[in-house]
């Protein structure tokens, strides 16, 4: 079956970015892991605006490469150990939709390990598809600013999953759902926070 075309970009309002935004505002010299392909425009943003660090790590290429080399059962030992990076170093993740890519064994693997690199008080935000599709499409996300996000989908090698809110609340457990949104796109907006020490 031929890959859909892309479809239009869209801008809309994100009130989970604008919350996880202010954080970062008010923390100085923060640092953020950014799960998504490397986009010159979020780094500018994230690097002018808030002066954090930024560690882009690209999963959905991950993804890829262990379909391409048929060693997606190897997926959840590989993201268990996927960051090289202390326990609680990091003030915020933006996880995009990465979730919906993986299995559940997968998903739990990687909620785990960002789970220990938050710093307490810290957040991670996450979409969540709510509807099935036959059509694979991994989407980008483009900081507009800071209450706004634009993205544009693209071809990928396998479907979406589809989690539900109680697979999602057991598998960030070590986290307090802090907002979550759900659009008429059919997506889940997620803010969840690392409660202090």
């Amino acid at each position: 079956m031929s890959s859909p075309a892309s479809e239009p970009e869209t801008v809309y309002a994100s009130k989970t970015l604008a919350s996880c935004l202010s954080l970062l505002f008010s923390r100085p010299a923060a640092e953020v892991v950014d799960l998504g392909p490397v986009i010159g425009s979020n780094v500018t943003f994230l690097g002018d605006r808030v002066d954090c660090k930024i560690h882009v790590e690209d999963l959905y290429a991950d993804i890829d490469r262990h379909i391409k080399q048929d060693k997606l059962d190897q997926l959840p030992r590989f993201l268990s150990g996927r960051f090289p990076l202390p326990d609680a170093s990091i003030d915020a993740v933006l996880g995009w939709d990465i979730f919906d890519y993986i299995d559940p064994l997968a998903a739990s693997a990687l909620a785990e390990e960002l789970i220990r690199l938050v710093r307490p008080g810290g957040v991670l935000l996450a979409f969540f598809g709510a509807v099935a599709s036959d059509h694979p499409r991994y989407v980008k996300y483009f900081i507009e600013d800071a209450a706004h996000l634009r993205y544009r989908s693209y071809p990928a090698p396998r479907r979406r999953w589809i989690l539900h809110n109680r697979d999602i609340s057991l598998m960030f457990a070590g986290l307090e759902l802090c907002d979550s949104v759900l659009l008429k796109s059919g997506v889940r907006e997620m803010l969840f926070r690392k409660r202090p020490c």
